[in-house]
């Protein structure tokens, strides 16, 4: 039954709860590979380094995904757009549970798992959360955050069961299934605007009837020219670097080097997830009140200083003392950073814009994933990435400061 503007109940919380269950998901196949690395290691007989370049290869094709995301779904809507990712994503995971060889580990962790889980987890939140929400915005962006936290949370400890009692091989395939299943409810439930069942954006007033209701197709070639998108990227950069790229994927690999089974350090990782979760929340509680420049720099040096203990942190209460700290501010930078895009290039360019300062977000992490790897074989140990990671986290923080805001309304006018 269509639902009209005077239904009490808005549907765009029904989007979010589908929106919030895919990223749930794509984020447990994402944070897949650094709970198998270990496993995979010992099975194949492979380096961390070379395993940590899958890794990269798909933290670097999800970045790259971004932009092509955002516009497609600017231009066609999320519905098609998420489940097209969604199918892709779980067929990679199903097939990659035969991988023989290394190219292949290339190929299904690396290129289609970041396409599909870089179409679905890049920058579907942020573009939904601003085609449905005036109000509330920043609190829905982190809420979709949190969707990603609870992936996390749900998805490392019980991968870890799986990989540890039945191999990698079958949690690869559960972890599939359960991907494709999803693809129901997507379709069965999803809309693509507001509009599509005659309604507004929560929260819309008399000056948004003045926004435009198609994206602008040159606002590249705008952004592009302005200090803010560069320095949003470059920040963005260092958060993707210092949490997906560095402790993502080789905290469990770490904690295992201390002596820590991986089923404990799984757990440990889980319980980041869990206060990350809350962060995030209380983040995009914060980005509707507060300047979102003062709060990235809060969350960004922050995270440094974290970062430059933890070489000096190997018991497991030490790690889950930092797994809580680390966990509170690992991405709440996303609800802030999208505010800004939305501010400065307008809320219906959100998809295009934040799209490409996501795919800085991964190439970030994705050298940080691999070379990771590379200094923990080369020198033995993970201390001088943790300490890199410390530098450019606090610098970043510094940066947040720079940059320039547009007031909401110019930004209205402007889009």
């Amino acid at each position: 039954m269509p639902l009209t503007r005077s239904s009490r109940f808005f549907y765009g919380w029904v989007i979010v709860g589908v929106v919030a269950l895919a990223l749930i998901v794509a984020a447990g196949v994402r944070s897949a590979p650094g709970v198998f690395i270990v496993s995979v290691e010992q099975d194949m007989g492979w380096s961390r380094a070379a395993i940590s370049f899958a890794v990269s290869v798909g933290l670097v094709i999800f970045g790259l995904t971004a932009p092509v995301s955002g516009r497609l779904i600017d231009n066609f809507g999320p519905r098609r757009v998420m489940a097209a990712g969604l199918l892709l994503t779980g067929v990679s995971m199903v097939i990659s549970a035969a991988i023989t060889t290394q190219w292949q580990l290339n190929l299904f962790w690396g290129v289609l798992s970041g396409i599909g889980t870089g179409i679905v987890g890049s920058v579907l939140g942020a573009t939904v959360a601003n085609r449905w929400f005036i109000e509330k915005r920043g609190l829905v962006v982190g809420m979709f955050g949190a969707a990603t936290s609870a992936g996390q949370l749900v998805f490392v400890p019980f991968l870890a069961a799986l990989a540890t009692n039945f191999g990698w091989r079958e949690a690869s395939v559960v972890l599939g299934v359960i991907v494709i299943v999803l693809i129901a409810p997507v379709l069965l439930l999803m809309r693509n605007d507001p509009g599509d069942i005659g309604l507004k954006p929560y929260g819309a007033t008399a000056l948004t009837n003045i926004v435009k209701s198609v994206a602008d197709p040159d606002i590249m070639k705008q952004a592009v020219r302005t200090p803010t998108f560069w320095l949003l990227a470059g920040t963005f950069f260092v958060c993707g670097a210092t949490s997906n790229g560095l402790i993502g994927t080789h905290f469990i690999a770490y904690a295992y080097d201390c002596g820590i089974p991986q089923v404990t350090a799984a757990g440990t990782l889980a319980m980041m997830g869990m206060f990350n979760f809350a962060g995030t929340i209380a983040s995009g509680w914060l980005t509707d009140r507060v300047d979102p420049r003062k709060l990235l720099a809060i969350y960004y040096s922050f995270r440094g200083l974290s970062l430059l203990l933890l070489p000096f942190v190997t018991d497991p209460l030490g790690l889950t003392v930092f797994a809580v700290l680390f966990g509170l501010d690992y991405i709440a930078t996303v609800p802030p950073t999208t505010a800004l895009v939305a501010d400065r290039f307008g809320r219906k360019n959100v998809g295009t814009v934040y799209g490409w300062v996501f795919c800085a977000h991964m190439i970030g992490a994705a050298m940080a994933s691999w070379l990771g790897g590379v200094a923990r074989d080369a020198l033995g140990a993970y201390t001088l990435a943790f300490l890199a990671a410390g530098v450019i986290a606090i610098a970043a923080g510094g940066l947040s400061l720079t940059i320039r805001r547009q007031p909401k309304v110019q930004a209205a006018l402007a889009s």
